[in-house]
């Protein structure tokens, strides 16, 4: 299981200061909708000049018709960036056409598939999609791994299940991890490390229980000697 860094604070400089502080871990960091939009291919840039090392994962969560998303993903392989998702809810076709366009590389980035987002309760996700988060997690699971993805984003309540339905190498990475019990905040599914180390998640991702910490790189390893 590796550690996933949300960077999700407000400017640019708060989500440098961050990476200055942990630059010395072996964990991942993601860059979302809100930190990309505003800070765009620079910061990814400069995250690189902080510590090479540091892998990045793109969370834009392409959702279009499929030739955009494939124009997409292909504009995202020359960003540099180690991981990037699409939505599952876009289809197969539209993921089967991702990773066509991705053949052509000699090496791509890992790409995932965003199943149930973990802000849903169950009544709010069955009003959008007709079915409960377990059986449609599970559907847009097989959906991802028949279209040649590498794995899906979901809850960890989910990930079990969706290796059983596909393969236990399909990756998993769960958001809303509250490695020490922390408040759940914006998100309904949450778990701790435990529970995700039961459900054989692969990656975990962390963010307010970091960032909002009086010492970041202190709560990062800590959660690193759990993993």
């Amino acid at each position: 299981m590796e550690l996933c860094v949300a960077l999700d604070l407000p400017t640019k400089q708060e989500n440098l200061d961050l990476i200055h502080k942990i630059k010395e871990y072996d964990v991942w960091l993601k860059v979302g909708l809100r930190t990309f939009i505003r800070d765009g291919e620079d910061f990814l840039l400069e995250i690189k000049q902080i510590n090479p090392d540091f892998k990045i994962f793109l969370d834009l969560k392409l959702y279009d018709i499929p030739n955009t998303m494939a124009d997409a993903a292909q504009s995202i392989m020359g960003l540099g960036v180690d991981m990037f998702n699409v939505h599952a809810s876009a289809g197969k076709r539209a993921m089967s056409e991702v990773m066509k366009r991705l053949d052509a590389y000699a090496s791509r980035p890992i790409v995932l598939a965003v199943t149930a987002l973990t802000s849903f309760s169950e009544d709010e996700f069955v009003r959008v999609y007709e079915k409960g988060i377990n059986e449609k997690a599970d559907q847009f699971g097989i959906d991802a791994h028949e279209s040649g993805l590498d794995g899906v984003v979901c809850s960890a309540f989910e990930s079990a299940s969706i290796k059983d339905v596909t393969a236990s190498s399909f990756m998993t990475l769960t958001p809303g991890i509250r490695p020490f019990g922390e408040d759940a905040g914006d998100q309904k599914r949450v778990a701790n490390i435990e529970f995700a180390k039961d459900a054989q998640v692969d990656f975990i991702v962390v963010g307010r229980p970091i960032y909002q910490a009086e010492n970041p790189a202190e709560v990062v390893e800590k959660i690193l000697k759990k993993l």
